[in-house]
């Protein structure tokens, strides 16, 4: 009851001390914000890695697909679905000097 009725405040302890027990409670609340703060872009931080990680893997998928659809013999089989009259180049290129 003493320290609920608030009679503790009056010791003279608390007294001469109140400017740094107001310190420190501003300090404690400042600590506790900032750990709020650095949880939260902790989580975004992984929220963010996960998504990169998914993105990597769908463009290695993508880069494999189109790696194999440029292959010379997917290319020529196309042509022929596509009813295209292509021919396969019978003379090696060459280039032009200047």
């Amino acid at each position: 009851m003493y320290i609920l009725g608030g009679g503790i405040l009056k010791e003279d302890f608390i007294l001469r001390h109140t400017r740094m027990i107001a310190l420190i409670v501003i300090l404690l609340f400042f600590y506790i914000s900032n750990r709020y703060s650095c949880i939260m872009k902790i989580r975004e931080m992984d929220t963010l890695q996960h998504e990169l990680r998914d993105l990597k893997i769908k463009s290695l998928t993508i880069s494999a697909q189109l790696t194999s659809n440029t292959r010379p013999s997917q290319v020529e089989e196309l042509v022929k679905r596509q009813g295209l009259d292509l021919e396969k180049a019978t003379i090696p290129p060459y280039k032009l000097k200047k």
